[in-house]
């Protein structure tokens, strides 16, 4: 799967024990009603922002991942959460019918 959308943040990265880290984003998404999206880049994927700046439109490869935890009292909770793996920049949507002049233009040689 893949969410392109404006970067909007960039957290620390955090070290937990085991040697895994991870880092989170923030993307929101340019449809017509724009969704704000924590995405998390873990361990060797944690640089894949370091090229990015806020402000970028970028299309980011994403899995879902989700998992139950039983409390003691045996209550089932579900945890879910974004999982980013490749990250690209990418032009923003065209929300009409008009082309966008910029991928359009062509180069003789």
């Amino acid at each position: 799967m893949e969410v392109k959308g404006t970067l909007k943040k960039i957290l620390e990265i955090q070290e937990f024990k085991n040697n895994f880290k991870k880092r989170s984003i923030i993307l929101q998404t340019s449809e017509d009603y724009p969704q704000t999206l924590q995405i998390e880049l873990v361990n060797d994927n944690c640089n894949l922002i370091d090229n990015y700046s806020v402000g970028s439109f970028i299309k980011v490869n994403i899995n879902l991942r989700g998992k139950e935890w039983v409390n003691p009292e045996g209550v089932s909770k579900y945890f879910n959460t974004i999982q980013g793996w490749k990250i690209s920049n990418t032009m923003p949507e065209v929300k009409n019918n008009m082309q966008n002049e910029a991928r359009e233009t062509v180069v003789p040689f």
